[in-house]
């Protein structure tokens, strides 16, 4: 593992260099040349315009000689290092100042002012007069209205690729710099950062074994300190996550064996003959008891399942909250009738919209309201109120009921957690009603709240969005 891992670096470390150097040869030179050339390019085409518009166009004027004429592209031969030829419009030469080595001719064959274009100048040997590659840029020189010759200046591109390798050394040096400072780095990686990683490697294994109990040693506050002392965090989290897990199975195992236990000594009863007949449909419904007991279950397991899987994707839209507080009381009217409660709703007036998972959120004032209901004595009272402040609209739900001790308070969210006053009145419930109910406002970036006394009733309030 430890060869392995060097050898990779170093083949990165040779490869890096290699990119580096081939894309700074080809790339960078040929980037530079592109640049070099335009600019250029673009110097002579100003300086023959210049020449064009203030000196030339007096040879076709006043009649200047030819040798002023040629004295002046002698001077800007040399400013410009390149040759220079002022011909008529139909190219016979007029007069020119050359460099060193090469000629101009008497009349420039297919001679044509438009062939350079739009793009002020061209690269190449111009018509085959040149031995070598020149950027040649053209600049009219007009009298009165009419064009009545041209001013051509070539530049050899030798000299620009002569620049650019001048250029490029500065930038090779550059690059050896750099290539060193990433040996220096990588050595440096060897030392800081693959010491530690070994011992981060060998706790991972002991994890994967099951020993959850091991503990990297942190000697350093920089981020692989910071990573040790994260994976130690994350053993003992994993830790109590086993123990939570061995509980939730205990309490799971124990809820299905409890109703399941019941159905099957009924059903095993009813078969053998021990219960007679005419006392089956009694005990038909007490199955079918346990049975709805087995399917709440189940379906809120799967409810939380999804938030622990992360898999809960909420469908957010705009409704009227209202409404669903409305229709969701209407639910439990079969409910609340035989044990004599009724349910105020305390709504504003008009319509309130909220963004929000519409389903969800009825399914949080469903539980909310069954435990209300559950835990309310004959004959009283649950209220349910919503309320609007600055952008977030707050619902409560009140019921006079058993309350929950403050000692439980912070329980209650707890999965599969019973109060111990409600444990002779709930006998259908799950204990995981709660949990989901803030399991869902949490996912909506939102707040629940519980006040309660004991013996005097129960406050659930939580907050959504206004739309």
């Amino acid at each position: 593992m430890k060869s392995i891992l060097h050898l990779k670096f170093i083949a990165l470390y040779i490869i890096f260099g290699f990119l580096c150097l081939f894309t700074t040869a080809t790339l960078t030179a040929e980037l530079l040349t592109d640049r070099l050339e335009e600019d250029t390019s673009q110097t002579l085409y100003r300086e023959a315009t210049l020449i064009a518009n203030d000196y030339l166009p007096s040879y076709f004027s006043d009649g200047s000689p030819t040798w002023a004429v040629q004295s002046q592209l002698a001077a800007m031969r040399l400013y410009l290092e390149s040759s220079l030829w002022f011909v008529r419009a139909d190219g016979t030469m007029i007069t020119s100042s050359n460099l060193e080595g090469t000629s101009s001719p008497e009349v420039i064959e297919y001679f044509n002012p438009a062939e350079i274009g739009g793009n002020q100048f061209i690269v190449g040997t111009y018509h085959g007069y040149f031995d070598e590659d020149v950027i040649t840029v053209m600049a009219p020189v007009t009298q009165g209205f009419s064009t009545e010759g041209y001013l051509l200046i070539h530049k050899p591109v030798s000299s620009i690729e002569e620049m650019c390798r001048s250029l490029m050394i500065p930038i090779f040096i550059s690059l050896f710099v750099i290539f060193l400072l990433s040996l220096i780095f990588l050595l440096g990686f060897h030392f800081i950062v693959y010491r530690p990683l070994r011992q981060i490697t060998e706790a991972a294994k002991q994890y994967a074994m099951g020993n959850l109990d091991y503990e990297i040693p942190v000697h350093a506050h920089d981020e692989i300190g910071y990573l040790s002392a994260s994976l130690n965090f994350m053993a003992a989290q994993l830790k109590d996550m086993d123990d939570y897990q061995k509980k939730i199975v205990a309490n799971v195992s124990h809820d299905f064996r409890s109703p399941l236990t019941s159905i099957k000594g009924y059903v095993e009863a009813m078969n053998d003959g021990t219960i007679p007949p005419e006392l089956h449909e009694k005990y038909l419904k007490i199955i079918l008891f346990e049975t709805e007991r087995l399917t709440d279950l189940t379906t809120d397991l799967l409810t939380l399942n999804e938030f622990d899987t992360k898999e809960l994707l909420l469908d957010k839209t705009r409704f009227d909250i209202q409404e669903v507080i409305k229709n969701t009381a209407e639910s439990f009217e079969g409910v609340c009738t035989p044990k004599h409660i009724s349910i105020e709703l305390l709504l504003l007036s008009g319509s309130v919209y909220v963004y929000a998972d519409k389903r969800k959120i009825q399914q949080v004032l469903y539980n909310l309201l069954d435990n209300a209901v559950k835990f309310s004595e004959h004959g009283s009272s649950i209220t349910v109120e919503a309320t609007e402040k600055n952008d977030k609209v707050f619902i409560s739900v009140k019921d006079h009921g058993i309350g929950i001790p403050r000692k439980e308070l912070n329980k209650i969210w707890e999965r599969f957690y019973k109060s111990d006053l409600s444990r002779g009145k709930d006998k259908k419930g799950t204990g995981l009603g709660l949990s989901i109910v803030k399991e869902i406002i949490q996912a909506h970036d939102e707040h629940i709240n519980v006040i309660s006394t004991e013996g005097v009733g129960t406050e659930f309030i939580f907050s959504l969005s206004k739309a």
